[in-house]
Order: C-alpha cells, then sequence, then structure tokens
C-alpha cells in the first residue's frame, strides 16, 4: 500500500503556482510569492538568499545531480527520494565508497521553520547543511574546489548561475544557496489531519481514537487514558524543534551520543532531533538509526520498551517508571491509523 500512495504525494509537497483552501500566499524577501500550508506560523526566510523562479530551478537540478559527488554517481536525490516524500527506504545510505553511513536519512520538508539542521542540529542553517554530505567520506566524498570545478565546465551551469546570482562565477557559496532556494520550498501540509482540522474530511472511528489518545496526556492516577504525544509533537509542524532522549537506547548500550557530539555536555547524550511526523507512512525506519522498522515497533517503543538512563526525558522517565502507558491492542491500532493519516494524499 505505501507504495501505491508515493504519487499522490508529490503535488502537495512542492511549490504551488495558485493559492488553495488548504494553501495561503506567502510573500518572501525579494517579493517572489509561494504557497504555504494554510495553518502554519510565520516562518524566517533568509534576506540575503531572496527566492526566484531561477533559482530554485537551480537548486532543483543541484539536487539531482551526481557531479557533485567524488565518482559522479551519488546526489543527493540518491538518499532523499522524492517519491518517499525525501527520505531513504533503507535503513542507512550507501556512499561512493560502499560504505554506510551510521544515521537514517531525514525527511526533507518544512525546512523553512527548523531552526536547526541534522539529528544532532549542528548546523543552523540549509545553505550551510548542504555542503556537508558532499564532504562527508561516508556520502558524497568530494572536496567543494573540485565540484566547482565540474560545474564551471558545463556553460549550461555557467550561464544559470550568472542568471541567477547577477555576475559570473561559480563558488562553493553560490552552490549552498542555491540548494537553500530549491530546499525552502519542500511543503507537506495537506494530510487528512489537515483536511479534517478544516471540516473538510472525516476521520474514522479508529483515527478519531487515535487523534484522542495523542492529544492526551497519560494519568493513571485519575483514569485518563493517553499516549501525551503532543507533548513533543506539537503544532501543525508536529515537532517541537527540540532535543531530547526518548529511551532508544541506555547511555552505555549505543555509540551515537547524538547532541552530546556537539554540545560536549554529558547531559545532552543521547539526545536527538524531535522530528516531525508528518508523512510517517513514507519515511519508515524510523528513529536516528532506523531501529523501529514500523509504527507499531515505534508505539511498542513508547508503550513499554524505554530505556532508563540519566540523559531520559523527565517525562518519559516517569512514564517509564510508572510501568508505561499500557495501552490496549485497539488503542495502539487507533494511535496507528492517526499517525498514518498524517501523510499528504490519504484523505
Amino acid at each position: 500500500m505505501k507504495r501505491l500512495l508515493l504519487v499522490l504525494l508529490i503535488p502537495c509537497m512542492v511549490m504551488a503556482e495558485t493559492e488553495t483552501a488548504e494553501t495561503k500566499t506567502v510573500k518572501v524577501p525579494g517579493g517572489f510569492e509561494l504557497q504555504v500550508p494554510a495553518r502554519f506560523p510565520d516562518a524566517k526566510w533568509p534576506a540575503d538568499n531572496p527566492l526566484t523562479k531561477e533559482g530554485i530551478a537551480l537548486g532543483r537540478r543541484l539536487f539531482n545531480d551526481g557531479s557533485l559527488s567524488e565518482n559522479y554517481q551519488v546526489s543527493c536525490a540518491t538518499c532523499h527520494w522524492e517519491v518517499l516524500a525525501f527520505a531513504y527506504a533503507p535503513r542507512f545510505s550507501i556512499g561512493t565508497a560502499g560504505k554506510e553511513g551510521t544515521r537514517n536519512s531525514l525527511p526533507l520538508m518544512n525546512l523553512a521553520w527548523k531552526p536547526s539542521f541534522f539529528w544532532d542540529g549542528r548546523v543552523a542553517s540549509l545553505r550551510e547543511q548542504v555542503m556537508h554530505p558532499i564532504k562527508d567520506p561516508l556520502e558524497m566524498n568530494e572536496k567543494p574546489g573540485r565540484v566547482v570545478a565540474k560545474l564551471e565546465s558545463d556553460r549550461r551551469y555557467r550561464a544559470s548561475f550568472e542568471k541567477v546570482f547577477g555576475s559570473p562565477g561559480i563558488t562553493e557559496q553560490r552552490l549552498g544557496l542555491a540548494l537553500e532556494q530549491y530546499l525552502l520550498t519542500l511543503f507537506s501540509g495537506t494530510s487528512k489531519i489537515d483536511l479534517a482540522q478544516r471540516g473538510k474530511a472525516t476521520l474514522t472511528e479508529d483515527e478519531a481514537l487515535g487523534s484522542k489518545l495523542f492529544f492526551t496526556e497519560s494519568d493513571p492516577a485519575r483514569g485518563i487514558r493517553g499516549a501525551g504525544c503532543f507533548r513533543c509533537h506539537s503544532g501543525p509542524l508536529f515537532t517541537n524543534h527540540s532535543f531530547m532522549n526518548n529511551g532508544l537506547y541506555a547511555s552505555e548500550a549505543t555509540k551515537d551520543t547524538g547532541r552530546e557530539r556537539v554540545t560536549g555536555d554529558a547531559a545532552d547524550r543521547g539526545k536527538f532531533m524531535v522530528p516531525s511526523l508528518r508523512n510517517l507512512l513514507m519515511t519508515d525506519p524510523y528513529m536516528h538509526d532506523g531501529k523501529l522498522e514500523t509504527l507499531e515497533d515505534v508505539i511498542e517503543h513508547y508503550d513499554h520498551g524505554i530505556a532508563p538512563s540519566a540523559a531520559l526525558d523527565p517525562k518519559l522517565a516517569q512514564q517509564q517508571s510508572g510501568g508505561g502507558l499500557g495501552l490496549s491492542a485497539d488503542e495502539k491500532r487507533a494511535l496507528v491509523a492517526f499517525l498514518e493519516a498524517l501523510t499528504d494524499g490519504t484523505e
């Protein structure tokens, strides 16, 4: 079923031409107009990189160009499949040297609202983020200078860069800016849940129960059943953009210490960016290392599989010490139904 749904996603994620009931017109720096999901908050668009039709087209071409890699075989699109909401089906991507990466590729959507990038948040802008995979030995394994030389040898690229930036010359900085322009136009916000919130779709019984559980804090002492997912996956973006340890591993059981690698603070050990829950039907496997294969696995983890550690989120620690959520089989099924309905094109 997952593969059959793919073609329905794409028109909902890329830049739209005209406003609809589900979108609103936003004028970004430079005067360019985008159609973004109607319920989304204002984003901070880069004033020093005004979007243009030509710039977005150039960024899209670069995104799909294998010449950005050492062996001309790996592009950004290699690890971010458009038909899978710009995520990646295998657990880890394979770089130019045939080596596996160490983290699962994140889907690319609603990036204009993100304050930082990568699972550990080590960069604060898209133009900086895009250069990391190019230079990473496990990914594209190329030197930016060599990429620039390759692009300079192509007269069409020379003409495109001159048209976009107003003067001749291809540089590493301009490469990052062009890719940033394209990536900023990838939106996700037209799922069945979005339509239901606007009164334009009706949830099934399972989806409605799943919604109630998602947005309700569990309180066994008062007889209140819930999953409390909204605490971390909040608002129309379904993420709080913070870094949290969700008990996937005990601290001593994993070599990837997450946010701690960036901050050097042991309190950040095992913390990773809270991802958006949009397009979950397309973006398995789940978690920073793809450890959990299905949404059922994810719910089982939060229900009773949380591993204790010093940096574990306090709410999850409290939940774990109390014996877990204790969801019934019907409630777990309902949560899966709700989460699947957060995928674009599922109305």
